[in-house]
């Protein structure tokens, strides 16, 4: 099992911080991404990235966005030629595109991955991502991945060089298994991930023996619990942003005490200065 790193919560002011979400398809992954990225800007101590990692791309809708192109887009353009103009390299090229697929907001900014197009794209897409995502993210303060469901962005090294990993899962045998399975393979391919912690979302106000067993099992760090908030059911159903939701909802407070214990002491002062 991989270990929390004790000095993982200070950074050295300007540095990015970056935080990772992961977990099991149908878990709440992409609305726990939506949370921590609403209370961030909530908290108004620092310029966010959100980075929709997911090939399904709906975390615009939560945060608000449409989408104007995807690196999947990007990443077929880019393998016909005739699209890079005579005289300006690839590198060039594509540098400057991605930049044109940030969609700005306020207090937050959106970069979506999308789906390859065509049977051998996948990968490059994530290399794309991978590549350029280091250059993009000096310009934040703080970068939050919703990654795809599973361990794959994890195994092509997507989420390498993360401050915090957020494994969600809900109370569920197969979910926990997924999230000890996530664990295992950041240990197999030494990724470089500083604190590693387990989210348990949509949870009842007691949990099951037996999830209790499995989650000490794990032995991953619990970071919180968020109930089930009928507040976030009929923002998705009526297709409003999570921005909208009332700081005293039951879930915006849960990721809230989540945030506050991880997110660097250098942050907490910025909003003084």
């Amino acid at each position: 099992m991989s270990n929390n790193n004790e000095a993982g919560n200070s950074v050295k002011p300007g540095d990015t911080f970056t935080v990772a979400v992961a977990g099991k398809g149908g878990t709440g992954k992409t609305t726990v991404s939506g949370l921590v990225i609403r209370e961030l800007v909530r908290r108004e101590i620092g310029s966010v990235l959100a980075i929709d990692a997911d090939p399904n791309s709906n975390l615009n809708e939560l945060l608000g966005f449409e989408i104007n192109g995807t690196i999947g887009q990007l990443e077929a353009k880019f393998n016909r030629a005739d699209d890079v103009p005579a005289g300006m390299s690839k590198k060039r090229w594509i540098e400057y595109k991605l930049q044109q697929l940030i969609i700005e907001g306020r207090g937050k900014d959106l970069l979506v991955m999308g789906r390859g197009e065509g049977p051998d794209c996948y990968c490059s897409v994530n290399n794309i991502l991978r590549n350029y995502l280091s250059n993009l993210r000096d310009n934040y303060d703080f970068v939050v991945l919703d990654n795809e469901a599973g361990l794959e962005h994890l195994s092509r090294r997507t989420t390498s060089g993360i401050d915090v990993l957020l494994t969600v899962c809900d109370p569920n045998p197969v979910a926990l298994k997924a999230a000890e399975r996530i664990d295992e393979l950041v240990d197999e391919l030494g990724i470089e991930i500083t604190r590693n912690y387990l989210v348990l979302n949509e949870v009842p106000e007691t949990l099951p023996e037996k999830t209790r067993d499995m989650v000490n099992e794990l032995g991953i760090e619990v970071l919180g619990r968020i109930p089930k908030d009928e507040n976030v059911r009929q923002l998705s159903w009526e297709a409003r942003p999570l921005a909208e939701l009332e700081d005293d909802s039951p879930a915006a407070e849960a990721v809230s005490r989540m945030v506050e214990e991880f997110v660097p002491e250098s942050a907490k002062t910025l909003k003084q200065k």
